[in-house]
Formats: C-alpha cells, sequence, structure tokens
C-alpha cells in the first residue's frame, strides 16, 4: 500500500514539476506555473515521509521546519537586485548535498561489508531504510552504486566550489575578471584525469581514501572553471551551475533509488543545459568553452577608444523625450541595484499618455540573471506587449528618436562588433547607437562590473545622464507634460 501511493504521488508530482516547467517559459503563465511547482514540492515531501523506509518523520518534520524557516528569513532579506548572488548560493547547497549524500552512502556500504565480511546475520537483519536497500544489493548491483556514488560526489563538489566563486563574483567580492592560474585549461585536465583514474581505483576496491581526493580535484575543478570566466558572462555561468546542480541532483536520486529525485534533477539539468545553449548562441560563444570555462578573456591589446564623455541634464533629457516620437528604453543591471524599475513604469506610462511609442528592449543578458530584466519590469507593471526581445527591436534603432540606456554596459558595446580584440568580441548586442540620439544613465565614468570601456558612451549622438537611475528618473518625471 505504502509503495502504491509513494509511486503515485511521484507520478502526479512529476507531472506538476513539468508543467511547472513548461509554464515558466511564458510571462502570463508563470504565476501559475510557481504554483504548480510548489504543490508538486509538497506532495513529494508527503509522499517521502509516508512512504517505505522514511524513518523518524519527526526528525524530518523538524529539519524541513528549521530549513523552511531559514529560507523564509533570507528570501524576506534578500532584495531583488540580490537574486542572483542568492541563485548561486542555492546552487551550491544543492552540490554539497549531494557531497555529503556520497559520503554517507560510502559509510554506509563499508560498514555493510565490514558486517557480511564477519558474518553477523542478526546486525544485517535488523537494518532498516537506507541501509537495509543496500544490504539487499548484490554485488553487480553494489558495484553500480559505487560509480553512482563517486559521479555524485564528483559533480557535486564541481557545483559546490563553482556556485561559490559564482557567488562571490556577483556578489562583488570576487574580482569578476577571467582569472586561470598558469597552466589554464591543462590543470582543469590533469584534474579530471586523476579523478577519472580514481574511480577505476575506487569501483575495483580503493577504499574512501579515492572518494577523498576525487573530491579535492572537483573542488578545484569548480573553483578554477568558474575563476577563468569573466563578470561579462555570468549569466552564463549561472545557468550553467543551475545545469550542474541538477546533475547533481540526480546522481543523489540514483545514490538513494528515489525516482522523483532522478526525474526533478534530470529536468533541471537538461532545461539548464538548454538554456546555457541557447544563452551561447544569442552571445556568440561556443557551449564547449562555457562547460570546459576560461571564456570571457582577452587575446590581443584592446581597441583604443577616443573623445570625451558629454553629460546632459534633467532639463536636456526632458526636452528630447517631449520632442520624440519613438522611445527605446535598455534596462540593465544599474536600474536593479537602484531600485528604478517603479520610476521606469511611471516614465513610460506620461510617455505612453501622450501618444508617444515606447518599447523596451532586452537583451538575453541583461542583468546577472536570465529573464532578470524580465522580472523586474514586470513587477512594476510595465505592460508585457511593449517589452521585446533582441531579434525582435534590434533593427528598429535607425528609425528610433531616443534610446535611453539605463545602467547597462557590454549588451550596448560597440566594440562587440568593432574591436576584434575585446572580451565581448562577436556577442550580439543592442545597436542603440544607431538612434538619433541616446541618453545613457549612469552612475559615474567607470567601466563597470565586467570591466569593459564602452566607445558609445564617446559617440557623437550620445549623452550621459549622470547620478543615481532612480533619483534621476523621479527628477525627470515631472518636467514629461
Amino acid at each position: 500500500m505504502e509503495y502504491g501511493f509513494t509511486t503515485a504521488a511521484y507520478v502526479v508530482a512529476a507531472v506538476l514539476f513539468i508543467l511547472s516547467l513548461g509554464g515558466l517559459s511564458g510571462q502570463e503563465s508563470a504565476k501559475r506555473a510557481v504554483w504548480y511547482g510548489i504543490a508538486g514540492m509538497a506532495l513529494a515531501i508527503l509522499a517521502t515521509l509516508y512512504g517505505p523506509g522514511a524513518g523518524n518523520w519527526l526528525i524530518s518534520l523538524a529539519m524541513i521546519a528549521a530549513g523552511g524557516a531559514i529560507g523564509w528569513v533570507v528570501a524576506k532579506r534578500v532584495q531583488m537586485t540580490e537574486m542572483p548572488q542568492l541563485v548561486a548560493a542555492m546552487h551550491s547547497l544543492v552540490g554539497l548535498a549531494a557531497v555529503f549524500i556520497g559520503y554517507n552512502t560510502e559509510i554506509e556500504m563499508a560498514g555493510i561489508a565490514a558486517l557480511q565480511a564477519a558474518g553477523d546475520a542478526d546486525a544485517l537483519e535488523a537494518l532498516s531504510g537506507f541501509a537495509h536497500k543496500i544490504a539487499a544489493k548484490s554485488a553487480s548491483e553494489i558495484a553500480v552504486l559505487k560509480v553512482e556514488t563517486f559521479l555524485g560526489v564528483f559533480i557535486g563538489a564541481v557545483t559546490f566550489t563553482g556556485s561559490v566563486i559564482a557567488y562571490g563574483k556577483l556578489a562583488g567580492k570576487v574580482d569578476g575578471k577571467a582569472k586561470k592560474l598558469p597552466g589554464g585549461h591543462v590543470l582543469n585536465a590533469s584534474a579530471a584525469l586523476i579523478s577519472l583514474v580514481l574511480l577505476v581505483m575506487y569501483f575495483n576496491g580503493a577504499g574512501t581514501w579515492a572518494l577523498v581526493v576525487m573530491t579535492l580535484a572537483a573542488f578545484f575543478i569548480g573553483y578554477h572553471l568558474i575563476m577563468g570566466i569573466g563578470g561579462a558572462d555570468m549569466p552564463v555561468v549561472v545557468s550553467m551551475l543551475n545545469s550542474y546542480s541538477g546533475w547533481a541532483a540526480a546522481a543523489i536520486g540514483f545514490s538513494l533509488s528515489n525516482d522523483l529525485l532522478i526525474v526533478v534533477g534530470a529536468l533541471v539539468g537538461s532545461s539548464g543545459a538548454i538554456l546555457s545553449y541557447i544563452m551561447c548562441k544569442a552571445m556568440n560563444r561556443s557551449f564547449i568553452s562555457v562547460i570546459l570555462g576560461g571564456f570571457g578573456g582577452t587575446t590581443g591589446p584592446a581597441m583604443e577608444v577616443t573623445g570625451e564623455q558629454i553629460a546632459i541634464d534633467t532639463e536636456g533629457v526632458a526636452a528630447a523625450l517631449n520632442d520624440a516620437e519613438s522611445i527605446i528604453i535598455i534596462p540593465g543591471y544599474g536600474m536593479a541595484v537602484a531600485q528604478a524599475q517603479q520610476s521606469v513604469s511611471e516614465l513610460t506610462r506620461k510617455l505612453r499618455a501622450k501618444g508617444k511609442e515606447v518599447r523596451f528592449a532586452i537583451h538575453p543578458v541583461a542583468g546577472r540573471l536570465p529573464g532578470h530584466m524580465n522580472v523586474l519590469l514586470a513587477e512594476a507593471k510595465v505592460p508585457y506587449d511593449i517589452v521585446m526581445e533582441m531579434d525582435e527591436i534590434n533593427e528598429d534603432f535607425p528609425s528610433t528618436d531616443v534610446a535611453i540606456v539605463i545602467g547597462s554596459n557590454d549588451i550596448v558595446n560597440p566594440a562587440a562588433q568593432e574591436d576584434p580584440n575585446s572580451p565581448i568580441a562577436g556577442m550580439p548586442v543592442l545597436e542603440c547607437w544607431k538612434a538619433k540620439q541616446v541618453f545613457v544613465s549612469k552612475r559615474g565614468q567607470g567601466t563597470g562590473y565586467s570591466g569593459i570601456e564602452n566607445p558609445l558612451f564617446y559617440k557623437d549622438n550620445t549623452r550621459m545622464f549622470y547620478g543615481d537611475a532612480k533619483k534621476s528618473l523621479d527628477a525627470l518625471l515631472p518636467m514629461i507634460d
């Protein structure tokens, strides 16, 4: 009876997770999709607690309550601007869980092997839960379990340190520039080869030491992979780590013989990999180079930028907007930092009320998380139908009167097309400099998060609207008549 209920509940939960993932592809269906995910997770937890071999469900409930309380507090404190680093931190926890569960499995296997060698039938008979499942496995099944355990620990360790470094870069605690140790990819390949040799040794009877050495090698790989990726490409890194965390969860599922965990891990892993591939195409990057790490660096001296950045005051921007008929707004991470989305929404409302055409141009990697800008604009109730993807709107810039860039750098950088030595060379960008006038809302003259100079700021038709984005826009609003 318990097995039947658990299996049926897992099937329903898996369907809910699939519906949730599918619904997240559209803004209108996203809210409903989140509820599908919540219902699926609640059902999965209930089935696991009720199912066979669940152990002491009071302890499980206490741990769930403690974890839920911590998650609630963290979620309430985290600002929308900090969501990218929060996601990276969550990925690290999934990887660490895979490592812990892998080591727990190794300890269980070693203990059971000792009991079997000693012929302690009573102790073996008294085993329950996960240990009982292991004791019931044949020699060939144990061999498969050892491989699953090893791979789970490896993927989890890579995910953990990679996510920690990604968190550090996104939070500004680690330098966002691409950095590799002398030897570069050779070091990563050597660590991977060592891990492969250790897998063969572990499979053939090597003890826990092989797992420990491999874990250290995997920790290094995760660290060095993400350190070798530049800040401009961190949105792809977050997506890639999301995929890694999914495969780590699937590996946990194999170790625990939990079908739902395998399905959910595979869903997350495959969807993350597909998203990474789509984003790499949008950035003209090689998917393999992302997996191996180390893109985002330079191949030679960058093109020298000449000229000066010319500032404009609030009155000048207001006059241009009042005269314009077509306006494109390009949001970036600076908008998120200033929490200016509500001000942007109000500016949009006032301009549209005057009969002007206002649209938003969203680059696939705007912000530091896939879909970051879409979420912020939806939160500010900007109409979905005027929020356009790069491919839909890029050719319209030459016929646009005013383009407003709010806190963006790399996604509007002409160097991607003009400088073959730029770290973002070849990356498709929003060609806002083709508009008749360009206003860039920016806090100062720095190069921004990725440290890449932007020739857009020096072009003849560009004016710099310096200051905090929210304060600048709030000052601008009364002048839109």
